[in-house]
């Protein structure tokens, strides 16, 4: 067909000096459709400067005005309408063609049968170069894998490198892909990576393709029922999805994903092959510029890239993602809370009911919270310590009993126990205070002290501290008080003789030379 002549690419090459045979030998064209496309352009007057801005059809029409038209008698349905519909689920050109048909029907216009109407859309598909539906539907399904291949991560104090592993997800559809870094492949990592993968994309889809791998897949038997891991069943279920692994040895059933981690070896791992990572946020935010890159990258034999399709076809269809994320969780069951009202984890403390002193709780653990238990009821959530603190508290005002004995502690609160005690417990107190640059640093000092009051009693408390100020300590603690009770010297303080020296009475001494002399002169 003469249509199918691109006169414009004729031109162009003619304008960069090529002879036709060249041009017809590198283009795959006939020297025939070359030489009317030069003759047209030249009886016309037509060079390459005119036409360079204007599109393949209006050059064309301009060389052979009028060839290859011709009116249709039949009504023209909305082919773009049509192709948009064919991506969407169940539609098929069957059901189009009736619609058509009623329309027409109602508009008292001729209809083309349901041949030339499928004729008709393939034309519409061949010359705009729009992508056939026949594989895959937009916004319906996403294939998910691990990347055979690692990266690394580099210890900067030490110099070792530990492996980093890459998640992959593609929608068919568009082939637009994402990848996400993790320290393993665990369950928790492989849900993590299916809710960033959900986040990036702005949706979900009904259907979530995996491999059968251990995180995932439980049993995926030849005929029968497949048994799905209970947490990715739920992460599943949360964005309103379905798990359809892929069958045993069949990497064709996801071969979208299949070819994309190939790509991903090359895009992301070739191309930061020569860059070190020391951290995976900063490794994450490398891959997502590598993957955006990837995405924007022009098809090669169809218009518009990974990025274009999912932008304009594929994210409008997807599904709305819910109100809240899922949440990883890890549940740690019959943890005893404590007398004081806390119970343990990770070698700190979180404060539960007082009425809880002594029963058994659940505890449910995220990303960033501990939540607090009992059978199916929450009693108390908190913020996790980072992972370096150690033996650190956090209580809820609303777990502890009403009454000021049950208050965090503070240097007010000190004080005033201190001040019950007596005068020198009050000098000593506040000297702990002086001697540290924070007073939250001094509670637990000052509280060591005014403990000993427990053991002992408060009059020999105050009378050790008494002591330890007449020896010009200048911060006495625990460590210095402690003895002196032990050993009761805070007792035997009234018992010691005076260090003064006696009066003397009775007038003075003669000396030995006196006597000897015989007396007075």
């Amino acid at each position: 067909m003469v249509r199918k002549i691109r006169a414009k690419l004729i031109l162009q090459l003619r304008a960069d000096g090529l002879s036709g045979r060249a041009i017809a030998a590198s283009q795959g064209m006939s020297r025939k459709s070359i030489t009317a496309v030069l003759d047209a352009a030249e009886a016309a007057g037509i060079g390459w400067d005119g036409v360079a801005e204007l599109e393949d059809e209006q050059i064309y029409a301009k060389l052979f005005p009028g060839r290859g038209e011709h009116e249709s008698v039949f009504a023209q349905p909305d082919w773009e309408r049509v192709h948009r519909e064919m991506a969407r689920v169940g539609v098929t050109l069957k059901l189009l063609h009736g619609e058509y048909l009623d329309a027409t029907a109602a508009a008292g216009e001729p209809a083309m049968g349901y041949d030339r109407f499928c004729r008709t859309y393939q034309r519409h598909v061949l010359v705009t170069g729009a992508a056939s539906r026949v594989g895959h539907k937009a916004g319906r399904g996403v294939e998910v894998d691990w990347s055979g291949p690692t990266m690394e991560l580099l210890d900067p104090i030490t110099g070792a490198k530990a492996p980093v592993f890459l998640f992959v997800a593609c929608l068919p559809f568009s082939r637009y892909a994402f990848c996400w870094p993790a320290l393993d492949m665990k369950q928790s990592s492989w849900l993590r990576a299916h809710v960033a993968m959900f986040e990036a994309f702005g949706g979900s889809v009904p259907r979530i393709v995996p491999d059968n791998l251990k995180t995932g897949v439980i049993k995926h038997p030849r005929e029968g029922e497949i048994v799905l891991n209970d947490a990715y069943r739920e992460m599943a279920t949360h964005y309103s999805a379905a798990v359809l692994p892929g069958r045993v040895k069949k990497p064709k059933d996801k071969a979208s994903v299949e070819n994309t981690v190939s790509h991903v070896a090359t895009w992301v791992i070739a191309g930061l092959r020569d860059q070190q990572f020391t951290t995976l946020p900063e490794l994450a935010v490398a891959i997502e510029a590598r993957m955006e890159a990837y995405n924007a990258e022009p098809f090669q034999k169809r218009p518009g890239s990974r990025n274009s399709v999912f932008t304009a076809e594929e994210r409008p269809l997807l599904t709305p993602l819910p109100a809240v994320p899922y949440e990883i969780s890890t549940w740690h069951y019959g943890r005893r809370v404590g007398r004081n009202g806390h119970v343990a984890f990770a070698r700190n403390f979180y404060s539960a009911p007082f009425a809880q002193i002594g029963a058994k709780v659940d505890l449910r653990i995220t990303a960033r919270t501990l939540e607090v238990y009992q059978g199916s009821q929450r009693l108390s959530s908190h913020l996790l310590f980072p992972e370096a603190a150690r033996n650190e508290y956090r209580t809820h005002d609303a777990d502890l009993p009403a009454g000021d004995r049950y208050q965090p502690w503070d240097a007010a609160r000190v004080r005033a126990w201190a001040e019950r005690i007596g005068p020198a417990t009050v000098v000593v107190v506040e000297r702990i205070f002086e001697s540290v640059p924070i007073i939250e640093q001094g509670l637990d000092p000052a509280l060591a002290v005014l403990r000993l009051s427990r053991r002992f009693s408060a009059t020999r408390v105050e009378a050790a501290c008494a002591l330890a100020l007449a020896g010009r300590i200048r911060s006495p603690r625990y460590a210095h008080l402690e003895p002196l009770l032990v050993t009761g010297q805070d007792k035997a303080t009234g018992l010691r003789p005076s260090a003064e020296e006696p009066a003397e009475v009775g007038g003075f001494v003669r000396g030995a030379g006196y006597y000897a002399g015989g007396g007075a002169k």
